[in-house]
């Protein structure tokens, strides 16, 4: 007779670790994780929680949580390419938060209601020199003057703010809305000089005592490319239009304007030359729009206002009264190829828009500067120059460009330069990790439709009238409620209800939860209906032996 013989190993071992039974082999933990907005801001912003306070009607302490990272939510939420809305894990669901559209509310809600910042830290007696008013030269100054630095911000412009005041035209950001907020700066303290141009940093910073330099002027120089023009005298750059229409001295461009680029800044002078009395104003641009380099909701207010958009075109020559384009393609690596098809468009005025260089060749007689391509400066991981107490940032070193990214280069600048101040090493702490729309348990939700920023209608914009509105405060609070809280525990209370073994302690408002583990067995269940993955389960720690 055979005897049959059961191994109940596995399913034992199963059984331990869903957890039921006396011996735990998996606990839970509360672990937040980095929601995919805040990873995305290149400012920094913890979004999260500012549209968490929003959600809550606490809406100052919402502003003063944006204003702790960047000193102007209303411009951002004007003129930011938002990538953290192309992150948002709502956008898997319907629609992605717009988050800009609240930060937007937040700052001019505070405009309107003079809100005031808590005081800075007392005064640590060092001075700082800030070589350019742009947005990270603000940004900067704004930070340390909140750490009690004393600072002088000197600007060649007649106005401060940089690209903000003469690269971004008035119909996406008032002139109003950007000095309101500047205004708040140069209220702490931080003196602004305009109509100065720095041209020795070392001889400025020795005649004004100042502890350590940040240069960030930006790049406002429109790069040139070799093309024959017979009529020098109809090409103009996109960056000096831009700022001539700020500064009341725009150029007559024509009946028919070409633009020759596919940036952003091809996009606003295009629709400058619009709102200048062109008739017809072409983009020209040598690959398609796959490759386009301008924002895609940007390039589709263009094409609405009636810009036209001539893909896979190069110019090859600037005539009299037209200019000579090249068809081209596009090769199996994304990079545009001459077909040696001609084609000829005329054009009173032909912009160009191929990008900016840094004007930093007032730096060459600082030892120990680098300067490389486009007159760009090389920093190091603490943002310093090679010369000691000297600090760059913004446009003008390799790095994403935009207005986001130029404020969050100015507070990562003002941090570095404040310990290195100091005498301390600036530890930057490890993030979170990221979570994912699958990470996500959502319950069934009900779709919450966006709400939408009304427009200027198309045939009202013969001016530089703002195009965009501001969300009322229901379509506000309505916008921030749809945030998911992805990856930190918001105290839904999922947890506390599924656990069937009463473990989960509640702790009060804004404490969250903590686990019993005497009665815990590690089912996992608080885990599983945990809607933002707030709760991971990991393996029980070994115990120590019993006497």
């Amino acid at each position: 007779m055979t005897t049959r013989t059961t191994d109940f190993t596995p399913v034992i071992d199963l059984l331990h670790e869903r957890g039921t039974g006396p011996v735990r082999a998996r606990q839970p933990l509360y672990l937040d994780h980095l929601p995919p907005c805040n990873n995305a801001c290149p400012a920094g912003e913890n979004v999260q929680a500012w549209l968490d306070l929003a959600q809550a009607k606490k809406y100052r302490e919402a502003w003063e949580t944006i204003m702790r990272d960047n000193p102007f939510p209303a411009v951002h939420g004007r003129v930011c390419y938002h990538p953290c809305e192309t992150q948002c894990n709502r956008g898997a669901l319907d629609s992605a938060v717009s988050i800009h559209a609240v930060e937007r509310f937040l700052g001019d809600l505070a405009v309107e209601q003079g809100w005031s910042l808590p005081p800075p830290a007392p005064s640590s007696g060092k001075r700082i020199l800030v070589v350019g008013g742009g947005p990270s030269g603000l940004a900067a100054a704004y930070h340390l003057a909140r750490a009690g630095h004393g600072v002088e911000i000197r600007d060649a412009g007649s106005l401060p703010g940089g690209m903000l005041h003469f690269g971004i035209p008035a119909y996406r950001l008032p002139r109003e809305d950007l000095m309101k907020e500047v205004q708040r700066i140069k209220a702490m303290g931080v003196v602004i000089t305009l109509n100065h141009k720095v041209t020795d940093v070392l001889a400025e910073q020795a005649a004004g005592h100042f502890d350590a330099v940040f240069i960030a002027i930006g790049a406002q120089i429109g790069k040139r490319i070799d093309i024959p023009a017979r009529d020098a005298s109809r090409v103009i750059d996109a960056i000096a239009l831009l700022h001539d229409v700020e500064t009341g001295g725009a150029p007559v461009l024509g009946r028919r304007v070409v633009i020759y680029g596919g940036g952003n800044t091809a996009i606003d002078a295009a629709r400058t030359a619009k709102r200048l009395g062109a008739e017809d104003a072409v983009i020209v641009y040598h690959r398609d729009r796959a490759h386009m380099g301008a924002q895609a909701f940007e390039t589709d207010a263009a094409l609405s206002e009636g810009i036209k958009i001539k893909w896979l075109s190069a110019i090859k020559d600037i005539g009299a009264a037209d200019i000579t384009v090249e068809v081209m393609r596009i090769d199996e690596n994304g990079r545009p190829q001459p077909t040696g098809k001609i084609e000829t468009l005329s054009a009173d005025s032909v912009v160009l828009a191929l990008g900016q260089a840094t004007d930093s060749g007032f730096l060459h007689n600082v030892p120990g500067i680098a300067i490389g391509k486009d007159g760009m400066v090389a920093i190091d991981a603490n943002m310093m120059t090679g010369r000691a107490g000297i600090f760059a940032g913004g446009d003008m070193v390799p790095s994403q460009r935009s207005v986001t990214a130029a404020v969050g280069q100015g507070k990562k600048a003002a941090r570095h330069i404040d310990g290195w101040l100091r005498g301390q090493q600036l530890i930057v702490k490890a993030k979170h990790p990221p979570v994912s729309f699958e990470m996500l348990q959502l319950p069934i939700y009900a779709e919450a439709p966006l709400a939408v920023q009304s427009e200027l209608p198309v045939t009202a914009r013969e001016n530089f009238t703002e195009i965009v509105a501001s969300l009322t405060e229901p379509e506000a609070l309505h916008e921030a409620r749809r945030c998911l809280s992805c990856g930190n525990c918001f105290e839904c209370d999922q947890c506390y209800a599924a656990c069937p073994e009463q473990a989960i302690i509640k702790l009060g408002p804004g404490l969250r939860y903590e686990f019993d583990f005497d009665r815990c067995t590690g089912c996992g269940v608080c885990a599983e209906t945990c809607p933002c993955h707030a709760i991971e389960m990991i393996r029980e720690p070994a115990k120590a032996p019993q006497p």
